[in-house]
């Protein structure tokens, strides 16, 4: 579609989340909760986390006041988009008995109609990377195909992101519906608007919506521009790196401190490390497979039968996610795992910084 800026009110706005709510989706979106910015069900433009914004270091986390009432003044928290198109906890079928015939009966697709509210770039890139991942399972699929994008371009970041260093950010290129960049200063509160899809366009539609001034547009691009993030990661060259240095030290240094919790692989937007089981009913006549989330930091993931774990180690565990999120992610999809989010780093409890560790190995440090 033609590339236009469009100015966008507050009350517009506003009246735009009311747009596509009455085009029949389920608004998805941040709000404050228990003092972390979650994603949840949102009604109104007042549900967002308006005048709050998160402050973010390695096992670090805390949301305080802005000096003004930006809507999409924050970053990022502990949850991803992932959680609704990969669910956490999902059941496949059900299995019934009843004189001594077997019947499967499979869950419905999920066809509800979504909305994700303040999609930033980084994430973006999750979702086209879960696109490469999932491509050809049709839940998923019927998911992704019913979710509309509204993306924000970021004003600011914290000091754990990176998406500059892995292409994936600050700013949004592609792969939304609708995307916002925010203006909030002394003088001005609005939006600039893109369009980027007809579904877009349409719920657009009913909006009386001006062209941006050229200087409305360069001030919202000043406001991307402005953004200066402190890690980097040598994205072109990691992948060799950590195929050469299976045995490196590091790796030994690094598990002492890992608590293979599992909490990086969790708020991970890229993770699908999966497990399905079977529930068996009390009765004994009913059986439901479910599947779930699953980590590669967790000692049964890697469990072959008869044989064990084949990564009983932290050393090994926390090896075998870093090489895959940065190396062999490229030889299994074509593209790199990791989105440069920094969550791993800002929810790990004992906060291990994964540029730092690749920069260690990458440099050779012991």
């Amino acid at each position: 579609m033609e590339n236009r800026f469009l100015y966008c009110s507050k009350e517009q706005f506003e009246r735009l989340l009311e747009l596509i709510g009455e085009a029949g989706y389920r608004l998805l979106g941040p709000k404050l909760h228990n003092e972390t910015i979650i994603l949840d069900r949102i009604k109104t433009a007042r549900d967002l986390p308006i005048g709050w914004m998160d402050e973010q270091d390695p096992g670090h986390y805390r949301v305080k006041r802005r000096e003004d009432n930006a809507y999409f003044g924050y970053n990022l928290g502990p949850h991803s988009w992932k959680r609704y198109l990969f669910p956490s906890k999902e059941k496949f079928w059900s299995s019934k008995k009843e004189n001594e015939h077997l019947e499967i009966i499979p869950e419905p697709l999920d066809s509800e109609k979504r909305a994700f509210i303040g999609v930033r770039a980084c994430e973006i890139q999750g979702l086209r990377i879960l696109d490469r991942v999932f491509k050809d399972i049709e839940n998923y699929r019927v998911r992704r195909e019913n979710t509309f994008i509204v993306a924000v371009n970021c004003t600011r970041c914290v000091n754990t992101c990176f998406c500059a260093a892995m292409g994936s950010g600050p700013k949004v290129t592609g792969g939304y519906d609708l995307l916002l960049t925010e203006v909030v200063d002394d003088r001005q509160h609005y939006f600039v608007l893109e369009v980027g899809s007809e579904a877009g366009f349409k719920i657009c539609g009913s909006l009386t919506l001006r062209e941006a001034s050229d200087e409305e547009v360069k001030t919202a691009q000043a406001h991307i521009e402005r953004i200066q993030e402190k890690r980097t990661v040598d994205n072109a060259n990691i992948h060799d790196v950590l195929m050469k240095n299976y045995e490196h030290p590091r790796w030994d240094q690094v598990a002492k401190r890992c608590l293979n919790c599992a909490n990086c692989t969790n708020v991970c937007p890229t993770c699908f490390c999966s497990d399905t089981q079977e529930c068996v009913h009390l009765d004994g006549q009913a059986v439901d497979r479910w599947k779930g989330w699953e980590s590669c930091f967790t000692q049964w993931h890697s469990y072959v039968a008869g044989v064990g774990s084949v990564r009983p180690s932290a050393r090994s565990r926390y090896r075998q996610w870093l090489t895959h999120k940065f190396g062999t992610w490229w030889d299994q999809f074509g593209m790199s795992g990791c989105v440069g989010c920094g969550r791993c780093i800002t929810w790990c409890p004992v906060g291990i910084d994964v540029t730092e560790e690749l920069a260690a190995i990458e440099r050779g440090e012991q």
